[in-house]
């Protein structure tokens, strides 16, 4: 488990579901361009850090739920400012070389909430998912570009072990 503050208290526990949200700077609209590179971004690296369930990108802000894997070569968990930092960074300078601009994209700092398990995982997602159809965005979020849910066959193929569980293997 790792507790670290900046403006708010951030919280990270090892082999658990993250909720995350973070906005742009000023609450920029972003074009649609640029939601697909945020959504790209943050599908980057799941598998390789973290264990993404869902990530939807709306007009001024991001929804993720991510479960921090193993850094195998640190046999630690990948932080969530890691985690983080790489995906409003990668998506930051893309965004910026498009516009020719420079300058933060996304706000400094980032909402996290541990899920708990009385919480419910997929309850959690299915309100992710949702955010598009409460704005008024589209009818279902199906139909809504920058929506991307893990599938049943990524689910199959997950698997999170702990250093213990690859020592007996």
């Amino acid at each position: 488990m790792q507790f670290y503050r900046r403006n708010l208290p951030h919280l990270q526990r090892d082999f658990k579901p993250h909720f995350i949200t973070f906005v742009t700077k000023f609450r920029r609209i972003l074009p649609d361009w640029a939601r697909d590179i945020a959504l790209s971004s943050c599908c980057h690296d799941h598998r390789r850090k973290y264990e993404l369930y869902v990530a939807v990108v709306m007009p001024d802000h991001v929804h993720l739920i991510l479960t921090p894997l193993i850094n195998e070569d640190r046999l630690e968990m990948f932080s969530l400012v890691e985690i983080m930092r790489a995906i409003k960074g990668a998506s930051a300078h893309m965004i910026n070389l498009q516009t020719s601009e420079q300058g933060a994209v996304w706000q400094e700092e980032s909402f996290d909430h541990v899920l708990r398990s009385s919480e419910g995982l997929d309850a959690k997602v299915d309100y992710v998912l949702q955010n598009p159809v409460r704005k008024g965005l589209v009818n279902d979020w199906r139909r809504y570009r920058w929506a991307w849910r893990r599938t049943e066959l990524d689910e199959a193929k997950m698997t999170i072990r702990t250093p213990a569980q690859r020592k007996n293997t």
